[in-house]
């Protein structure tokens, strides 16, 4: 276990206040995206005069379990290494994590904040200016610490590509794209409208990430079905998306177009693949789908990238699904993570297989497919679960109770439904705006 080097596919950032103002151009610069204090004490984000997305929601790590729920508000009630990159170096040597992605949290995994923008001039400034934090503050501040992931102005295509090409020049590893680009009132992927974008991915070898919960919503049955329903459910909402790319245009147009499915999980491959393939088989010759002289097994396994937090009949069936397709995930710092135990929780799962199939599914994988090389920056062997580890001595991953004053603010004995999610999220919109004042964190802001 202390030999294994991590690297992390899929981990989140919170915004500090800074993020945007930091960045942006100046002729939007007062009215870019910011964080203030409410009259309640709360902290929130807001954007073209609009209270939006809570600062820490769902940034859980290191508390205790009975406080992994979706309230946590303020920089104070989640730990610095949400926000701060030199402490998330510190909590990634704590968890022996050589690497990770971080995708966004303010602006939504793949942008999506800014597809419900009004003035679509700022949200463009918006997405360089973070793309630029992030690129610059927070990757480039260590360099082969993290895979640079960011995303674009995808109302239009032609900004798309120029920020798509602007970013790669700059250093970027990876693109984000929603689930469903429809339900942001988009084209689909069965259009031309995306071929520039997604050619400009392969000229650059970009990998284009498709991480779960960028759909538009939550999908769940009703109001009375509890909120276990969709936390269950979410990772595997991902074969849907995975199916309408495989018969959509943009295999055969662009041979060499990377996905990775960002949380999805690979538990549910083996029975995916099986499926295609029989469907092909037995409905071909009406579906009109034409995969030449391959089967859409193959062609999952050709351009798609799974992951998993903890997936011990995924790992079993490494070979049926394609061992080269898989890596790991932390997915630092939500309810799901296993931070600061991910090493001892993995090895569970990976101790007696080949070194050579461990070292695929811990880091290779993802160094080859996000051509991505930390090895230009730390040596090897300095790069292990027990070296990292032994940088962090001065860490504290104890689990906490009542961070930064933070105690839940309801009963949440019994079944929670999606109505009591619903009733919550109205409450956290209580607050005026008028009454705000900007919060500045200590801490929060680089520099």
């Amino acid at each position: 276990m202390e030999d294994m080097i991590l690297i992390s596919v899929d981990d989140h950032i919170v915004e500090p206040p800074d993020c945007f103002t930091s960045h942006i151009a100046a002729k939007y610069k007062d009215q870019a995206p910011k964080v203030i204090t409410l009259e309640n004490g709360q902290e929130r984000w807001v954007l073209e005069g609009k209270l939006r997305a809570t600062v820490g929601s769902s940034a859980v790590a290191g508390r205790s379990r009975e406080e992994r729920h979706l309230e946590p508000a303020n920089f104070s009630h989640i730990r610095k290494g949400c926000y701060d990159a030199d402490a998330r170096v510190d909590d990634q040597n704590a968890n022996g994590v050589l690497a990770s992605t971080n995708f966004s949290t303010f602006a939504g995994f793949a942008g999506e904040q800014f597809l419900r923008g009004e003035d679509m001039d700022l949200m463009h400034a918006c997405v360089q200016a973070y793309n630029d934090w992030h690129l610059e503050d927070w990757a480039g501040s260590h360099p082969g610490r993290f895979i640079p992931v960011t995303f674009a102005p995808l109302w239009d295509a032609d900004l798309a590509v120029k920020e798509i090409r602007r970013t790669a020049k700059k250093g970027t590893k990876a693109f984000c794209f929603p689930e469903n680009s429809c339900n942001f009132g988009l084209p689909s992927v069965h259009s031309d409208y995306w071929d520039p974008v997604f050619k400009e991915c392969c000229d650059h070898d970009l990998v284009v990430c498709i991480h779960i919960g960028t759909g538009g919503g939550f999908r769940y049955p009703s109001l009375d079905s509890p909120a276990a329903v969709g936390i269950t459910t979410m990772n595997i909402t991902l074969a849907d998306v995975t199916a309408d790319l495989l018969y959509s245009p943009l295999m055969k147009k662009f041979p060499n177009l990377k996905f990775a499915l960002s949380e999805g999980y690979m538990g549910w491959m083996p029975f995916f693949k099986e499926r295609c393939d029989f469907v092909q088989e037995f409905h071909g010759f009406w579906t009109g789908i034409d995969f030449g002289d391959m089967k859409p097994s193959e062609v999952i396994r050709k351009h798609f990238l799974l992951c998993f937090t903890e997936d011990p009949i995924g790992v079993k069936a490494r070979h049926d699904i394609g061992i080269e397709m898989i890596t790991w995930e932390c997915d630092y710092p939500h309810a799901d993570s296993t931070w600061p135990v991910s090493p001892e929780r993995l090895w569970k799962t990976l101790e007696g297989l080949p070194k050579d199939e461990v070292d695929l599914m811990t880091h290779k994988n993802a160094m080859r497919y996000f051509n991505f090389d930390p090895f230009k920056h730390i040596k090897p062997q300095d790069a292990t679960v027990g070296a990292l580890r032994a940088l962090a001595t001065h860490v504290d991953v104890t689990p906490k109770s009542d961070v930064g004053g933070f105690k839940p603010s309801r009963d949440l004995k019994g079944v929670v439904t999606y109505r009591d999610m619903m009733e919550l999220a109205k409450a956290m919109d209580l607050g005026q705006l008028s009454r705000g004042k900007e919060a500045a964190p200590e801490g929060a802001a680089r520099g």
